[in-house]
């Protein structure tokens, strides 16, 4: 039988502060835990300022980060004093176009009356030197832009540039989505598969493996009679099950269930992305669970992960009762069986 195992708001004068270290699992956890567009800003200007390499070019990094609602106002901020929140604010974005200000601040002023300079001021922005300017759009509305200020010594290389543009592209739709539950539940996967496709670029035989192995998961589980948060909860487990790779292929099953480690809404991932490797005769890794010991996403990942790379149930059938559980891959043939009958059929 199948079984399963408030803060204080800083005074104005308060020094600018060091992003948090680089690492996945808090963008996930901020991104799945903060339903709003201003929660998701938040997490990600925070994890544009580390893209930029935050004190590891020299100098530190500060941002702004705008939503378009009618006229421009900071919606999230990074080392400048939350008394910007809500202001609207004009900027160097509206031109639409990601762009590196070797000038600093001087088109921010310009494009706002004395009372806001005056305000940027207060916040330490004068001397500024260098920015970056990045606008967000969902299907080509603008909907926010982040501003990444360098301050002190350093400089802003392209490969920096490029990734902070790159994850904006790839969350701009999120500000456009949130807008109610159901449309939240969207932009996390959204964002999640954003993800885990940033982590897969960096080996290009490895592009589309997770969104493979999440469909043939997903066939599995709802012919398994799976459905509502289980479903969703099998969805991360396969999108996210090689998400420890970002660090390289050995052991990559432990770093990436290190990544979801207090996460409480990605437990049952966790547990599946750390034990994908086990096999059905307790030889696998890390633990050598054996059988039904082996949590159930854990299971079906391992079967739709075997299909993906060996691309012929045959090959995949050969690894039944060793590396795979036997009623898992009888079904999965019978799921492919019944997918292509319906192709036919339509």
């Amino acid at each position: 039988m199948f079984k399963r195992k408030p803060a204080p708001e800083p005074p104005i004068s308060t020094p600018p502060v060091a992003p948090p270290a680089a690492d996945v699992s808090r963008v996930l956890a901020d991104l799945l835990t903060k339903p709003t567009q201003e929660g998701v800003l938040d997490a990600v200007l925070s994890h544009a300022a580390l893209l930029m390499g935050s004190q590891q070019f020299g100098g530190q990094v500060r941002g702004l980060g705008m939503l378009r609602r009618g006229a421009d106002r900071v919606a999230a901020v990074l080392g400048y004093p939350r008394e910007l929140l809500g202001q609207e604010i004009g900027g160097p974005w509206a031109s639409g176009r990601a762009r590196l200000l070797s000038d600093g601040s001087r088109e921010l002023y310009a494009a706002n009356g004395p009372e806001t300079a005056t305000l940027l001021d207060r916040a330490g922005m004068a001397g500024v030197s260098l920015s970056l300017v990045v606008p967000m759009s969902d299907r080509g509305r603008p909907v926010g832009a982040l501003l990444l200020d360098r301050i002190g010594e350093g400089t802003v290389t392209p490969p920096q540039q490029e990734a902070v543009i790159r994850f904006a592209q790839a969350v701009g739709p999120l500000l456009g989505l949130v807008g109610s539950r159901d449309e939240w539940r969207q932009a996390a996967r959204h964002i999640t598969g954003a993800v885990v496709e940033a982590v897969e670029s960096r080996e290009f035989d490895a592009l589309g493996h997770a969104r493979a192995v999440t469909e043939i998961a997903m066939q599995l589980g709802r012919a398994l009679g799976l459905a509502g948060r289980e479903l969703d909860e099998l969805w991360y487990a396969a999108t996210l099950h090689d998400l420890g790779k970002i660090h390289g292929e050995a052991g990559h099953a432990l770093i990436g269930a290190n990544f979801l480690h207090g996460i409480g809404v990605l437990s049952e991932a966790e547990r599946a992305v750390r034990h994908h490797h086990e096999r059905w005769d307790g030889q696998g890794e890390p633990d050598k669970l054996a059988g039904e010991d082996i949590p159930l996403y854990a299971r079906l990942v391992a079967v739709a992960n075997a299909y993906v790379r060996l691309g012929e149930v045959g090959r995949v059938k050969a690894q039944s009762g060793k590396a795979l559980e036997p009623r898992l891959v009888d079904l999965l043939e019978r799921a492919l069986n019944d997918l292509t009958l319906r192709s036919v059929q339509e």
